[in-house]
């Protein structure tokens, strides 16, 4: 997944919730706002996959996701939890970087290796830095474009993580 899908609006900074249910309801209505699903159904979907084992993936990041059958290309969101919650992670680290996905049931051949893109993608320690780091959904956005390059082998000639990270 290199977010080529993700807008500024589905970027959320510093997200207070009560826990793990309130985090993903709360990131549940703003994706319905843009999509025009309904919240409760992508809530469904994502807690489905969820109790089938914790999406989270340790160093503070978590990515829950879902195949559905009624949108036709994916969307994704970024949130930013403050404070970190615990989302009962492998290496127990609370979760504060949140990277939904929702995937089109039609295209579950490509979810995988999309997903698998945006593991490697964030396992990066400047990536997550910059993005805890960040003071706008625009900076975000130019972290997600960096690392998309660079993950694509594409050359890039500013390093906006890494000047987020050193503020």
């Amino acid at each position: 997944m290199t977010f080529g899908n993700l807008s500024e609006e589905n970027i959320t900074l510093d997200l207070a919730t009560k826990g793990k249910h309130s985090a993903l309801s709360r990131i549940a209505v703003k994706l319905a706002r843009g999509t025009g699903l309904d919240d409760q159904a992508i809530l469904r979907s994502i807690w489905r996959r969820e109790r089938l084992g914790s999406t989270a993936i340790g160093r503070g990041i978590a990515v829950p996701h879902a195949l559905l059958r009624s949108i036709s290309s994916p969307v994704a969101s970024f949130t930013r939890l403050a404070p970190p919650i615990d989302f009962n992670t492998p290496d127990s680290d609370p979760v504060d970087l949140v990277f939904t996905v929702l995937w089109p049931r039609s295209e579950a051949r490509t979810f995988l290796p999309a997903l698998s893109r945006l593991f490697r993608m964030v396992r990066g320690p400047l990536i997550r830095e910059g993005l805890r780091l960040a003071q706008s959904p625009e900076e975000v956005m130019a972290i997600f474009m960096i690392e998309a390059r660079q993950v694509n082998g594409i050359p890039w000639r500013t390093n906006v993580a890494h000047s987020v990270a050193l503020r």
